[in-house]
């Protein structure tokens, strides 16, 4: 039986043509049930970096998180991200897996759900406009409370303009919000 997976997408190097391309590739992974707004976000780590675009997809998929993981891991390299020690470095694309339905791990490669969903506006918001009702499996806490709690911490820019250019990679109008 599928599961809910929740994808983060980042992007701040020629973010406006890899978001979507990464969206699209999302869909040979199992079904996209829905995809947030992009919103651009300043970037975390050292000054100077451009800015990021971010958004999140729900993609119901029989894949085993860490069988997603590496299918993600795919997908980046395809997209021509480099990994470096840098865990700041500029990136093509960035795409991880936040919740896998309520499975929790901790793993060398892989954690979940992700720890950065109760400390980065972005993150929580991207993922209340998926599922709002949706419960943090360690904290009780719905996606909406989060994102609420959260709120007025970093500058979240709504750009309708690349949502747009995704439903055109993924021939749809009706993905979310």
């Amino acid at each position: 039986m599928p599961e809910h997976a929740f994808v983060a997408l980042g992007s701040n190097v020629a973010a406006e043509r890899n978001l979507p391309l990464a969206i699209a590739e999302l869909a040979a992974l199992g079904r996209i049930a829905s995809i947030s707004q992009v919103y651009e976000t300043a970037p975390i780590g050292p000054a100077g970096q451009p800015t990021f675009l971010n958004a999140a997809a729900l993609l119901l998929t029989d894949l085993a998180p860490h069988v997603l993981r590496d299918r993600l891991r795919e997908i980046e390299a395809r997209l021509g991200r480099a990994r470096t020690p840098d865990k700041y470095a500029p990136r093509t694309i960035d795409l991880d897996i936040c919740l896998h339905g309520n499975t929790i791990l901790d793993s060398d490669e892989l954690t979940l759900p992700a720890a950065e969903i109760v400390s980065r506006a972005y993150l929580a918001t991207t993922l209340a406009e998926l599922a709002p009702a949706f419960r943090h499996p360690t904290t009780g806490e719905t996606l909406a409370e989060i994102a609420d709690r959260l709120r007025g911490q970093g500058h979240l820019i709504p750009r309708p303009d690349i949502r747009e250019q995704i439903d055109l990679a993924i021939g749809a109008s009706d993905r979310g919000p």
